[in-house]
């Protein structure tokens, strides 16, 4: 049976697709879900009429995607965090945190466009991804710095002049002896 799909249907087609499927199928399933009509000239005319406005559709949140990347682009976001000297991070810069980030910046963007893999854990420029539509991603710049180095406490000792002296371990339990009953005599 042909039919046209009004939806985008799984593994079947998209929107306006002329598909050939089994009848019980089309009967049971498509026709009834409003996912798809029958191929008869009248409804042929009206999908056409709906891919085009569609396709209007899709540009316009194309161009607003593209605009909204040239923002994001433009932007570059700065962290202020409490870092080690080796440049590890005290913490770590997440996914929510930057979102946070560029809603205070005045851009609405849905967290969950965002593409980090995982949490930011050093100082440095990173790179996030932000994908705005199918066709359309932003490169955001987000830059860690050290909002105080913290030295390590034998660094600090040695600085100070001062002998730096490991902590002693914890004395070891003996280990307990079995009472043994005393021979009486």
């Amino acid at each position: 049976m042909n039919v046209i799909l009004t939806q985008d249907v799984y593994k079947l087609g998209s929107l306006g697709d002329e598909v050939n499927v089994k009848p019980g199928y089309a009967r049971n399933f498509l026709i009834p879900q409003g996912k798809a009509v029958p191929m008869t000239r009248g409804n042929q005319k009206m999908v056409e009429h709906h891919r085009a406005i569609l396709a209007k559709k899709r540009a316009l949140a194309i161009d607003e995607s593209k605009a909204l990347e040239a923002k994001l682009e433009a932007l570059e976001l700065l962290f202020k965090v409490k870092a080690g000297e080796s440049g590890k991070l005290f913490g770590s810069v997440t996914l929510k945190q930057i979102a946070d980030e560029v809603h205070a910046q005045g851009i609405e963007v849905d967290r969950r466009l965002f593409a980090l893999a995982a949490p930011i854990k050093s100082l440095g420029t990173h790179l996030v991804t932000v994908k705005l539509h199918t066709e359309v991603y932003a490169e955001l710049k987000i830059k860690v710095a050290a909002e105080e180095i913290i030295k390590d406490a034998k660094a600090k000792a040695l600085e100070a002049g001062l002998d730096y002296e490991e902590e002693p371990e914890a004395p070891k339990a003996k280990p307990r002896r079995e009472e043994t009953p005393e021979e009486e005599a």
